[in-house]
């Protein structure tokens, strides 16, 4: 499987997607949205809209998604069999407040 995931640095909604592969020990490229202006624009044009996350998986764009809908996705498509894994992470839900209050002291780039 061929996995590109267009995700923010710290986002809770990026790391549930992340949390998600980890699962299911999947491999995949971790594109930088915040810090790459161009990586931002090219996840712009392949999904046609300007929220993230985004997920490509085997050419087939999911946008604007959470780990659990990425999830959902890979076993409605039996591209992964079902795992009774724990996660580190909520998999559908944004950042905390203190999450937010730590970002908002950083200096992060948005486009």
């Amino acid at each position: 499987m061929n996995i590109i995931a267009y995700l923010k640095p710290h986002c809770g909604w990026s790391k549930g997607v992340r949390a998600i592969f980890e699962k299911y020990e999947l491999k995949y490229e971790d594109k930088d949205i915040i810090n790459n202006s161009e990586i931002y624009q090219e996840m712009v044009e392949k999904s046609g809209q300007p929220l993230s996350p985004c997920v490509e998986i085997d050419g087939k764009m999911l946008a604007d998604v959470s780990g659990e809908e990425v999830e959902a996705y890979m076993l409605e498509n039996k591209l992964i069999e079902s795992c009774a894994a724990e996660v580190s992470v909520p998999t559908n839900a944004p950042c905390t407040d203190e999450e937010h209050a730590e970002m908002n002291s950083k200096t992060i780039r948005f486009f």
